[in-house]
């Protein structure tokens, strides 16, 4: 992945998650359940944000993310 996808991967993730948080915050009448599973969704979607926001840190550096054990 190159450095323009990996930005607009990030700003993509950050317009989903701005979203769900926007529909996580929202008042619904009582009773009325929501049929998007917004929590579940947000921690996806923020997982993937860590991992890509460590994929541009190897970009920018150079430097291979090597993990733990690596």
């Amino acid at each position: 992945m190159g450095l323009e996808l990996t930005l607009g991967l990030i700003a993509g993730l950050l317009v989903v998650i701005g979203g769900l948080v926007w529909r996580e915050r929202r008042p619904r009448p009582l009773g009325q359940v929501s049929l998007v599973p917004t929590t579940p969704l947000l921690f996806v979607a923020l997982v993937v944000l860590v991992a890509v926001l460590a994929h541009l840190v190897s970009l920018v550096t150079g430097h291979p993310h090597m993990g733990r054990f690596g």
